[in-house]
């Protein structure tokens, strides 16, 4: 596994990620946590709903729009079925748990200062460097 150092990109991708959960704060009144997104839009009714599903096919066609356009995507490797849904079927189950995911605790509640994102992202992080350390103490990276 390769790793490149980008870091205007880096840089200009996370503040275009700071600047559109601004502006849905600012304009919407909604935070930008996608597992709540997500959550509202399969529960939610009408315009609640509309906006929530625009914003998921944003998230899907982003990066469809940014190849299109001559950008180069990096191509994921996938483990076996299996192993995607359980991963999956996990993650939801720690996002119900942590009362929201990443991009809701990580990017808009330490934010907004919230000691719940402070302790939740705090909890992320610790998790994945337990989980990289383990995965590349039995030999898998």
């Amino acid at each position: 596994m390769t790793a490149d150092f980008t870091p205007l990109t880096s840089l200009l991708g996370g503040g275009l990620i700071g600047l559109a959960a601004t502006l849905l704060l600012l304009l919407n009144g909604r935070i930008a946590g996608i597992s709540g997104i997500m959550a509202g839009a399969i529960a939610a009714p009408g315009p609640e709903r509309d906006w929530r599903t625009a914003f998921l096919v944003g998230l899907i066609f982003g990066p469809v729009t940014f190849a299109f356009f001559g950008g180069t995507l990096p191509q994921p490797v996938l483990p076996a079925l299996p192993i995607v849904v359980v991963a999956g079927l996990l993650v939801g189950f720690g996002t119900r748990l942590g009362g929201g995911c990443t991009s809701g605790h990580g990017v808009c509640g330490l934010a907004r200062l919230s000691p719940r994102s402070l302790a939740a992202t705090a909890t992320f992080v610790v998790a994945a460097m337990a989980t990289v350390f383990l995965v590349r103490l039995l030999g898998g990276g």
